[in-house]
C-alpha cells in the first residue's frame, strides 16, 4: 500500500505551530529599590561606589567597563544539608548519625564515625549570587540572579533575587558613599 497521499496532510499539519502570545520576563519582576535617578552623580562615581559596597558585601568583583557605566560581581557560598531532596544516598552526618532498619527483624543503631564519600560534607550544594550595576545620567539599576548548584555539579534552581531586601541596603550604601576626587 502506497502512503503518498498523506504527504500533503503531514506537510499542511507540519506547518501548524501556535506561537506566544507574550515575551518572557522576569518572575518576579524587580522591585522599585533596585532603580533610582542618578541625580547629579556621574556614571563613573556610580560605578566607584559600587564596587566599594559590593566588596564590603565580600562580592568578587567581575567585570567593570567605566564607558558603559557597568559593574558585575558575584559571591558563592556553601548551602550545607541542602542535596537534592530526591536522592537515594544515606544521609548521615559528619560525625554519625541514628538510623531505624528494615528486613525481617526490625532494629535500631548508632553509628560514631566520621562521613565518608557519601557524607553530607561532599552533598552540600553551593549558591552562586550574580549582582550587575548599570549606571547612565539618568538612571542606576541593579540587577541580581542567584543560581544554586547541587552537590554533583548540577543545576538544580535559579531564580531573580532583584528584591527589596538586596537592593535597599546596596542603594543606601551608595547613596551615602563619600564622593572620591578624580584625578
Amino acid at each position: 500500500m502506497r502512503l503518498w497521499w498523506m504527504i500533503p496532510g503531514l506537510a499542511l499539519l507540519a506547518g501548524c505551530q501556535a506561537t506566544p502570545t507574550t515575551l518572557p520576563s522576569a518572575e518576579p519582576r524587580p522591585a522599585a529599590e533596585c532603580r533610582w535617578e542618578a541625580g547629579d552623580i556621574e556614571p563613573r562615581e556610580w560605578v566607584r561606589r559600587a564596587l566599594d559596597a559590593l566588596e564590603a558585601e565580600d562580592f568578587v568583583v567581575r567585570d567593570t567597563e567605566l564607558a558603559l557605566g557597568l559593574v558585575s560581581a558575584e559571591r558563592t557560598r556553601t548551602i550545607p544539608g541542602y542535596g537534592d531532596r530526591y536522592d537515594t544516598w544515606e544521609r548521615t552526618g559528619f560525625f554519625g548519625g541514628v538510623g531505624l532498619g528494615g528486613g525481617r527483624r526490625v532494629s535500631t543503631g548508632v553509628m560514631i564515625g566520621f562521613g565518608g564519600a557519601g557524607g553530607s560534607i561532599t552533598q552540600d550544594a553551593t549558591q552562586l549570587e550574580r549582582v550587575s550595576v548599570v549606571a547612565d545620567p539618568g538612571w542606576v539599576r541593579v540587577s541580581r540572579d542567584i543560581q544554586v548548584i547541587d552537590w554533583r555539579g548540577e543545576l538544580s534552581e535559579t531564580r531573580s533575587g532583584s528584591d527589596a531586601a538586596f537592593c535597599g541596603p546596596l542603594s543606601q550604601a551608595m547613596r551615602t558613599a563619600a564622593t572620591r576626587e578624580t584625578p
